[in-house]
């Protein structure tokens, strides 16, 4: 164990280095084992809701086919003057898609 004090990391902010500069070793550990607590369960938070936000991506419409995914939005397309909707997603790099029907022009 070297005599110098250690350094702090240089994105830890000056008034939390300078509280802990000033606390007793016994608070310093109380402080450690708090802050390790703190860091999981925020970690877990941030886990549950990104699951929770996947979860609503994965409801599927009714008129969803079973091959196309449920994170698929619908686009139109114009080919030839006429216009289409496709599902259209995104796998990978490339972006895929799938005809659903034409745009009705009445609409």
């Amino acid at each position: 164990m070297s005599s110098e004090p250690p350094s702090p990391p240089a994105n830890l902010p000056t008034e939390i280095v300078n509280t802990l500069n000033e606390a007793t070793s016994e608070h310093l550990r109380d402080a450690a084992s708090y802050a390790e607590a703190l860091a999981e369960y925020k970690e877990r938070e941030a886990r549950l809701e990104e699951e929770a936000d996947d979860a609503d991506v994965e409801e599927r419409p009714d008129d969803l086919p079973d091959d196309v995914p449920a994170k698929a939005a619908i686009t139109i397309k114009e080919i030839n003057d006429n216009r289409y909707y496709y599902w259209q997603w995104r796998e990978g790099d490339s972006v895929t898609s799938k005809y659903r029907e034409p745009v009705n022009p009445d609409e």
